[in-house]
């Protein structure tokens, strides 16, 4: 694994005075004797024709058992520019792993060997990636613009399973099988140790980790025509692809995975730079805590209304409140501060007590007042008073949140302004 904590910045890609390959293109392959040669001299000419770098092309092959190494290998004698490289075990993701790792273009990119993607989106693909402008790219077959073929069944499972990709892992990509995408070598090499998956969930799997870590994801939409002799095997791979999102989704919420290491890459983030006057990082604080809190007052209220049916006021709203408390202080320190894995988490968790307790004090003494005033206050009359009480809380809780349970860590230059 890597020994960087960050990635270096974005450059705009020039082309090697040693015309070595700026861009190389994986075909991973298994089997497919048939479709091998014509591809491979199809994505060759059609490079040659349009793309201004040099670029190679690599066969992968995933341990055929028909003549696919044989066509492999004559086309690497043959045409120019093009490798091959051969595997003992199964499986797309071990093949792109295996060449992508070992490969020195600084653009990667893979496609399926039925040329199904009009090969007209290679460019605009890795054209994002050259100029130094995105991390990954991908060819997307839902976007308005792109012209599919393809059958009902097909249609209806790529478009489930990214339903599921949005719901359970909140995915903002809109194509997530489809094969054809690129990736920077510099990001490859740190994305890559973190990718679990050899099979088809890989290319899934590199994407979730990426967006969760910040990178950018550059999409285009595609021309693609169904191949109907594809020997993929649609419900053993959707099976394969639903045990992959719970691993990838169990392991995000417990922070199980280090993304901090491709936070805040590159040095090129305009929210990164020093501004007079504006607390790093305020505006989105801001937006997630009120998010949070959005979601916490509509679960404490639900929670209050539901105690208040076999309990008091006053107990009620301290075990609603005990409740949301918990779920608050967690999600704000995940969404709102960027806290990832278990380390001080029950720390922070004893903190957001202390909090709420400041916060139970101001709606019991609301509810206290509330009873002194009347005897016999109407339900509705408690829930106001409770929300004006909690909007005060919550001004106060985001100001202890962030000034003393999640402080932003000093930078070297603050310490050597306090010991001055």
């Amino acid at each position: 694994m890597p020994t960087e904590t960050t990635l270096p910045r974005r450059e705009h890609l020039t082309p090697r005075a040693s015309g070595e390959p700026v861009l190389d293109v994986v075909v991973p392959v298994f089997n497919e004797e048939k479709d091998l040669g014509p591809c491979v001299r199809r994505l060759h000419e059609h490079l040659t024709r349009t793309f201004p770098y040099a670029f190679r092309i690599t066969v992968a092959d995933n341990a055929s058992t028909d003549r696919t190494p044989e066509i492999a290998a004559g086309l690497a004698a043959t045409v120019p520019g093009v490798r091959s490289v051969r595997l003992e075990q199964k499986g797309r993701g071990r093949a792109l792993r295996t060449v992508w790792s070992g490969s020195e273009a600084p653009v990667l990119a893979y496609m399926d060997v039925d040329l199904s993607t009009d090969l007209n989106a290679l460019l605009p693909l890795v054209a994002p990636l050259i100029s130094g402008h995105s991390d990954l790219a991908i060819g997307t077959r839902l976007a308005r613009s792109s012209r599919v073929v393809r059958g009902a069944k097909r249609e209806f499972v790529s478009r489930a399973y990214n339903l599921i990709l949005r719901s359970s892992l909140a995915a903002r990509f809109s194509d997530a099988q489809c094969g054809f995408k690129a990736i920077r070598r510099d990001v490859a090499q740190r994305l890559l140790p973190l990718v679990e998956d050899t099979g088809w969930f890989f290319d899934t799997e590199m994407l979730v980790l990426a967006e969760r870590a910040g990178l950018r994801i550059h999409e285009v939409p595609v021309d693609w025509v169904d191949d109907p002799d594809s020997t993929v095997h649609i419900v053993r791979t959707a099976v394969e692809d639903l045990k992959g999102v719970w691993r990838v989704g169990r392991a995000l919420a417990v922070g199980a995975l280090p993304l901090d290491r491709l936070g805040r890459p590159f040095g090129d983030d305009p929210r990164d730079r020093d501004l007079t006057g504006v607390p790093r990082g305020l505006a989105r604080q801001l937006l997630g805590f009120c998010a949070v809190g959005v979601l916490s007052t509509l679960c404490y209220l639900a929670l209050y209304s539901l105690f208040r049916l076999g309990i008091g006021a006053q107990a009620a709203n301290a075990a609603a409140l005990l409740l949301s408390a918990v779920a608050n202080t967690a999600a704000n320190r995940r969404l709102t501060f960027g806290v990832r894995g278990r380390e001080r988490a029950l720390r922070h968790q004893a903190q957001g007590l202390l909090v709420f307790g400041i916060g139970l004090a101001l709606t019991a003494g609301s509810l206290a007042a509330l009873g002194a005033a009347t005897d016999r206050p109407s339900h509705g009359t408690e829930l106001a008073v409770l929300i004006t009480a909690n909007l005060a809380a919550t001004v106060l809780r985001f100001l202890l949140f962030r000034s003393w349970v999640f402080p932003e860590p000093r930078t070297t230059t603050d310490l050597k302004d306090h010991t001055r």
